[in-house]
């Protein structure tokens, strides 16, 4: 696969866990079947996906439980970043072993790098597999955010694209001024709050969060872009960042896994430290739902 091949609506796909931690194949198998018609690919162990929440030998796991069940029908780029370069290089491997499209990673977390850091950080991982290389730029997250200067430095090391998850579109416009002269490079938006901004800009794809729970409503967004209906596309993305708030009734990724079960979608629980919403909260999330008309 092309990074540029990479488009339309990918979300980063929530894990299954059981009651009592463990990655809940079934679970997680459910969810792939409700997103994978709605869809253009998956962004597995990410933020969503609780992947630097798991193991190494659970991320290798749920990589291998993505692959099997989607057998070819979307593009699935594997969430890779770690802490330290070794870990990351091991994950992308088997990534690649087992037959995912592409690999992202965030900078390296926790630990404060500077630029020669987390550039050499991605030169050895852009080395060490033959599938596209996507740079997780998430800042609030990693604590590492990425310098505009290496951008080129790492498109010129064979960097696929970047999955821009600042929530700001000036830095995603000071991103493509830094990559002007890689017109190869896939500039991902990491939000579908800013997609239509973000496709006016020339983006082609958008790792969505909502796209866990709504697929169908983010895909609508995506081919309403595509038709051309300014007006219609406009009405779409005030609808999604309606239902989008009410995903921030209480912590996101708790409450994404209620509004599933509301759903009909059997997503297990969250993983510790993360809890379960309050009754509480999945009764409001659910009475603004229905009064949305989105159950």
């Amino acid at each position: 696969m092309k990074a540029k091949d990479l488009k339309g609506i990918i979300p980063p796909i929530m894990t299954a866990f059981a009651k009592d931690g463990q990655v809940y194949e079934k679970g997680t198998r459910e969810v792939i079947e409700f997103l994978v018609p709605h869809v253009q690919g998956l962004y597995p162990c990410g933020s969503y996906g609780s992947g630097p929440m798991m193991s190494i030998e659970e991320r290798k796991k749920v990589a291998e439980i993505m692959v099997d069940q989607v057998r070819g029908r979307v593009a699935i780029i594997v969430h890779v970043g770690t802490a330290d370069t070794r870990t990351t290089v091991d994950l992308a491997r088997h990534a690649e072993s087992i037959g995912a499209q592409g690999v992202g990673a965030v900078t390296p977390y926790y630990n404060k790098h500077g630029e020669e850091a987390i550039f050499t950080h991605f030169q050895q991982l852009i080395r060490a597999v033959s599938i596209p290389v996507f740079l997780y730029n998430n800042p609030v997250l990693s604590g590492n955010p990425v310098p505009l200067g290496l951008l080129p430095r790492l498109a010129k090391e064979g960097l696929a694209g970047i999955k821009d998850s600042t929530f700001s579109m000036e830095n995603y416009y000071h991103s493509q001024m830094a990559l002007k002269d890689f017109p190869e490079m896939n500039l991902i938006i990491g939000t579908e709050a800013l997609l239509v901004a973000a496709f006016d800009a020339g983006a082609q794809a958008a790792v969505t969060g909502l796209g866990n729970v709504y697929p169908e409503l983010v895909q609508k967004l995506y081919r309403d872009y595509l038709s051309g209906d300014r007006e219609g596309v406009m009405k779409t993305q005030e609808e999604v960042l309606r239902v989008r708030q009410i995903t921030k009734y209480g912590p996101t990724v708790p409450t994404c896994h209620a509004i599933l079960k509301l759903r009909g979608v059997d997503s297990g629980y969250p993983r510790s430290p993360l809890l379960p919403v309050s009754v509480e909260t999945v009764k409001r999330v659910e009475e603004a739902l229905r009064a949305m008309g989105q159950l």
